[in-house]
């Protein structure tokens, strides 16, 4: 069986961080992600998505992001249940997160990251041998390159 998500959103605020008696860090936040469709009044409607990251992971995502940051999430669908104050049974879906990436350069995230970085703080563009590398595409350089040498 499969349980696997990948989302790409917005915050639609502030990541709520807590910690456990133990002192694991626990962040929840919202994504909002767009639907690929539109309404029939022609607006794009989207989905918000409760989703819960751990550890350092939620620390990292709390400190490097703000309402409104784009980012990418991987994880599984879990659903829990609790009792209320009022005996009333409540039934929670969310994403556990397991991985995020920022998606915006420096410029657009308020100065806090220059680059798309997963939640260890490593950027995401290595070589085969994980080593990390330039990208060639950040920074609005030109880059020097004739029609022959495209694949296409």
């Amino acid at each position: 069986m499969i349980n696997r998500v990948v989302l790409v959103g917005r915050l639609t605020k502030e990541v709520e961080l807590r910690y456990t008696q133990s002192g694991k860090a626990a962040g929840s936040f919202t994504i909002a992600v767009n639907r690929q469709f539109t309404n029939q009044q022609g607006e794009r409607e989207a989905d918000f998505i409760n989703a819960v990251i751990w550890g350092k992971g939620a620390e990292n995502l709390a400190n490097f992001t703000h309402k409104g940051s784009l980012v990418g999430v991987e994880g599984r669908v879990q659903t829990r249940n609790y009792e209320n104050q009022q005996g009333t049974r409540v039934y929670v879906t969310e994403v556990v997160v397991d991985n995020f990436s920022l998606l915006e350069p420096k410029s657009a995230n308020d100065g806090r990251q220059s680059q798309p970085v997963n939640h260890s703080g490593q950027n995401n563009f290595n070589t085969p041998n994980n080593q990390p590398m330039n990208d060639p595409f950040t920074g609005g350089r030109d880059i020097d390159i004739t029609d022959e040498q495209l694949p296409f």
